[in-house]
């Protein structure tokens, strides 16, 4: 005849539950699931959306947190530029005024050249003597229309290349920048910018003044000539 094991069993076997009552498991060590059930994955971000952080400036090559170049805000005359944030763009008004202001400066420098070298001409070669001033005056007036003519022609391009500025846009507070990074558009845009004007004016003068209105034909509220538009430029007010 058999007896059940007492509360402790001399032969070490271990100690059996009544029959039909449920097994005690094992106690399973903190923050482990269950065997048989699923482990928890990490959140994942949806197939087909961007990483959080993601920036689709830096795929550009800019960096990140920076406005994608010449971003206009809601044609409202304000554009967002890299590396200068939020700036206003130069209206109409005042880049006619600062265009004004530029002619002025060119014409006096013009006139004085004329007069200047007029000046020297009759006053150092005086008259032949049949009273008719000689052929080395008109040469002498001539040398001086051109050096002065040729300053005229490269001031906008040298300070426009090296400071973003003419007199005339200083005065009303314009600056021409690169759309791209905010700098200063250097020798090469600032030539482009230059050269496309002066190319309309063989056209009697109708190409100049169609790049000049050209802004008003500007739909993507950034007031852009086609000059500035081959030159990758803006006109704003910093």
């Amino acid at each position: 005849m058999s007896y059940p094991p007492g509360p402790q069993d001399p032969y070490g076997s271990p100690q059996q539950q009544p029959y039909g009552y449920p097994q005690q498991q094992p106690a399973q060590p903190p923050n482990q699931q269950p065997y048989g059930y699923p482990q928890q994955q990490p959140a994942q971000q949806p197939y087909g959306y961007p990483q959080q952080g993601y920036d689709p400036n830096a795929a550009y090559g800019y960096p990140q947190g920076m406005p994608a170049q010449g971003t206009a805000q809601a044609h409202n005359g304000y554009v967002n530029v890299p590396f200068l944030g939020t700036v206003q763009v130069a209206s109409m008004g005042q880049r006619f005024l600062a265009r004004l202001l530029d002619g002025v400066v060119t014409g006096i420098v013009i006139l004085i050249a004329m007069f200047a070298g007029l000046a020297s001409a009759m006053g150092m070669h005086g008259t032949d003597a049949t009273g008719d001033s000689p052929d080395g005056g008109f040469g002498l007036i001539f040398a001086f229309m051109g050096i002065f003519s040729g300053f005229a022609l490269l001031y906008e391009w040298l300070m426009i290349a090296f400071l973003g500025q003419t007199l005339g846009k200083m005065a009303v507070g314009l600056k021409v920048v690169k759309e791209r990074d905010g700098q200063n558009p250097g020798l090469g845009s600032g030539f482009v910018r230059f050269i496309i004007p002066i190319v309309g004016v063989f056209l009697c003068y109708i190409g100049a003044a169609l790049v000049y209105l050209s802004p008003f034909f500007d739909s993507t509220g950034k007031t852009q000539g086609w000059h500035d538009r081959a030159a990758g430029t803006l006109v704003i007010k910093p």
